[in-house]
């Protein structure tokens, strides 16, 4: 058993007296292109790793729920028939999850939990979607409720956004719950559909580097590209009836009117057009075992993030810009919504600790930040231990 396996079950016994009926794993994400598709109805490209939300779990006979928080050392215990919102702010999550399967119709008893992870907070690898996917899935598992994995995701996504009180997409639970070993995840943020690509890595790893910081405009900024994408979607909605988002636009119409937007409106379009084409490329690149282009891909979208959406910021682009002289890396780009947080750099294995130690060495002196970085490798999705 894995040692954070093996303490979240100890404390389990400790707490409770007893082995647990269950022991689930729930995986952060990562992705690797596609940035800010996602409300563009474009596509998106993550996948489950290494880091994770381990749950140990029994079902009761009543409607109690006792959960503990690992990693906080904190714990509450709440009814099923009174869901409301305490002090204790991580309950959000459990409570948000329990009351969509109760709104499904599912019969649910109560349950006794511990749960914790490795996931580092801030990273943007979306500790709060592994523990909404495990925490279902445990359920699901446990009650033999018969709920199908899209399903899961889906109640997730209500449940941050409903209770949690979080306007998140969909992509984080997909990826908690859907990821595969060895694999990326092409989702359709319109359709929902998907598709596995295989991502190799006996070669290459990923790594991500924690700019520590988060600059402040980035709420009103967020909020502000979208309206400048629907801006542009409204201009040429009035030449293609067809046009319902930017997905729907080719490069060839965009630019057809490029003189009735105004230089911003248009810049942001371009990105948008061109990196919902770009994860596309970046899927035929893998199909082929490519990860040079697949790398050069990565650098376009950070070029495009910087100088056209322009939601980067100077610690994003100076860690971009260091990679750029070292063979060893194939690929590197911010990852997220932008102004802080990670960049996600793929480094080829062999020269991992000669990268750390350069990146870690050029940050320190150009900021005064220890650099955190993080390397990760892409696993399963939610699964069962135990």
């Amino acid at each position: 058993m894995e040692p954070l396996t093996q303490s979240i079950v100890d404390r389990y016994r400790t707490l409770f007296g007893a082995d647990p009926s269950l022991i689930v794993r729930s995986p952060g994400r990562i992705n690797l292109i596609g940035e800010h598709t996602d409300y563009n109805m474009g596509f998106v490209l993550p996948a489950a790793i290494d880091r994770e939300m381990v749950f140990a779990i029994s079902p009761r006979t009543d409607r109690l729920c006792r959960a503990y928080a690992f990693n906080l050392e904190r714990e509450e215990t709440f009814s099923l028939d009174n869901l409301t919102r305490s002090e204790e702010r991580w309950t959000y999550y459990l409570k948000g999850v329990i009351d969509q399967i109760l709104q499904l119709g599912y019969d649910l008893k109560g349950c006794d939990v511990v749960f914790g992870g490795n996931i580092p907070l801030g990273a943007g690898i979306s500790s709060s979607a592994a523990l909404e996917a495990g925490f279902s899935f445990a359920l699901n598992e446990i009650f033999q409720l018969g709920i199908d994995r899209m399903t899961l995701v889906r109640l997730c996504q209500r449940a941050e956004n409903q209770f949690v009180g979080v306007n998140c997409g969909i992509m984080d639970m997909f990826a908690s719950l859907m990821g595969a070993e060895d694999a990326v995840i092409r989702l359709d943020c319109r359709s929902l559909d998907y598709e596995y690509f295989p991502f190799r890595q006996e070669e290459h790893i990923l790594i991500l580097c924690d700019t520590g910081v988060k600059h402040s405009l980035g709420n009103s900024e967020y909020n502000t590209r979208r309206a400048e994408c629907e801006r542009g979607v409204a201009l040429l909605q009035a030449y293609d009836a067809s046009v319902n988002s930017l997905r729907d636009v080719s490069p060839e119409l965009l630019r057809a009117h490029r003189d009735e937007f105004d230089e911003v409106t248009y810049r942001r379009c371009e990105y948008m057009v061109e990196e919902i084409a770009r994860v596309v490329a970046a899927c035929e690149d893998l199909k082929r075992d490519d990860l040079v282009s697949f790398g050069k891909h990565m650098y376009a979208t950070h070029y495009g993030l910087q100088h056209k959406y322009e939601v980067s910021c100077p610690e994003l682009d100076f860690l971009v810009d260091q990679t750029r002289n070292q063979p060893a890396v194939l690929g590197a780009r911010m990852m997220g919504g932008g102004f802080g947080g990670c960049t996600i750099n793929l480094v080829e294995k062999t020269a991992a600790d000669a990268f750390l130690e350069t990146m870690k060495t050029a940050y320190q002196a150009a900021f005064g930040i220890e650099l955190v970085c993080h390397k990760v490798v892409i696993r399963q999705g939610t699964s069962v231990v135990r």
